[in-house]
């Protein structure tokens, strides 16, 4: 059985270690991190070491550690791993936990850099909401922020670094944060600490890895339930090219969003419902189709207006667009589909996850028969907003 100490580190190249831990390292025979890592503790590992560099593919990388080990006994057939700070904390005891589950482990933490860096600010962090970006897409940081989340803590890599953070931040108006980072944390001559606003940390370029911040609200930024239709962009300034406020809250009652993973928002013109949706439930995943043109720039505008960034946009025909690498939904809402019901629907359930659901808007009652031929029996409830032609809102469970 592959065995594993994995022992925290700080960037701290004279760091001391615990009397158990010193002993694990003097007996270990084959050793494994990051190259950061390995010149941290350089002086520390015996002669005759086998070190074992972290980079992928990792299917390699736990190949080797079990030819090292194959063979040794007792404290030497362990595999010691160093890695930043908490193993525990978006670090590498869940990659063992995943690639070897079989695997005996043990975890010597030391403080993770945002712990270190809420240290230097005199910051109580219990409250803080964390998030990676090392590796990772948007989306944890984009939930934070359309949450309203008060204090983020976010690590970075050398992609999306501070200044590329900030810019995202300020394109969706979320000014209403200040910004700390911290460099090098641990390290007695490199360490380095720094207060921005928004604009300023965009307009920086020069970061020293690894580096981590903390965003700390200053104002409320308004969240509203149900965005008034004058606010929004308008596909040539139509008014009913929209789906209206009060039907919009329908839709996404319907769609049973609260527990929903990903929705497909196909014929989205001005995005209401895209936006709608994340906006109050920023944990959702959210491909936009749209056969116009002009629905990128509509899109666009309108996210920006409303804070909801990491909507995926895709213009064209739906029934020709490649969705094999997207992710599947569990929720979808038809708001138009071109004179092609019966085609959608069923392209749609190819995809549709199992107790997923779909929502039409019918204006007609041809429309409303072609959905319930297609979909099959369907829950329907009839709305007459003042002014408007009666809609019936239509919804198939399939579990």
């Amino acid at each position: 059985m592959l065995t594993f100490y994995i022992i925290g580190i700080t960037d701290d190249p004279q760091a001391c270690f615990a009397p158990e831990v010193a002993d694990i390292i003097r007996r270990g025979r084959v050793f494994s991190g990051g190259t950061r890592h390995r010149e941290l503790v350089r002086r520390l590992l015996p002669e005759g070491h086998v070190w074992i560099d972290i980079v992928p593919p990792l299917d390699k990388v736990f190949g080797a550690y079990r030819r090292y080990t194959d063979g040794l006994r007792g404290a030497e057939e362990a595999v010691v791993v160093f890695a930043s700070g908490d193993p525990l904390f978006y670090g590498f005891a869940s990659t063992v936990h995943r690639m070897a589950p079989d695997a005996a482990v043990r975890v010597f933490p030391a403080f993770n850099s945002l712990q270190l860096l809420a240290h230097r600010m005199l910051l109580p962090y219990g409250t803080m909401r964390t998030v990676s970006q090392t590796g990772r897409p948007w989306q944890p940081l984009d939930e934070a922020l359309i949450g309203g989340e008060s204090l983020i803590g976010v690590l970075t890599d050398r992609q999306k670094t501070p200044n590329l953070i900030a810019q995202r931040m300020i394109a969706y108006d979320y000014t209403n944060y200040r910004m700390t980072v911290g460099e090098c944390l641990g390290n007695p001559q490199r360490e380095r600490i720094r207060r921005f606003t928004l604009r300023e940390a965009s307009a920086c370029r020069e970061w020293q890895q690894p580096c981590c911040l903390v965003l700390e609200q200053t104002t409320p930024r308004p969240r509203p339930f149900g965005i008034p239709d004058a606010a929004f962009h308008l596909l040539n300034g139509r008014q009913n090219m929209i789906t209206k406020a009060p039907l919009r809250l329908l839709v996404l009652s319907a769609l049973d969003l609260p527990r929903r993973k990903c929705l497909w928002d196909i014929g989205f013109c001005t995005g209401s419902i895209s936006i709608e949706s994340r906006l109050q439930f920023p944990h959702l995943s959210v491909e936009a189709f749209e056969i116009r043109p002009e629905g990128r720039e509509l899109m666009e505008l309108n996210s920006r207006r409303f804070g909801v960034p990491g909507i995926g946009v895709h213009i064209g025909d739906f029934m020709q667009e490649s969705l094999e690498q997207l992710p599947r939904p569990d929720a979808v809402f038809i708001g138009g589909h071109g004179g092609q019901l019966t085609e959608m629907v069923a392209r749609v359930r190819e995809y549709l996850l199992p107790g997923g659901v779909i929502v039409f808007n019918s204006v007609s009652e041809a429309s409303a028969r072609l959905f319930r031929q297609a979909a099959g029996d369907c829950e329907e409830l009839h709305v007459a907003l003042e002014g408007h032609h009666p809609i019936r809102i239509m919804k198939k469970c399939y579990d």
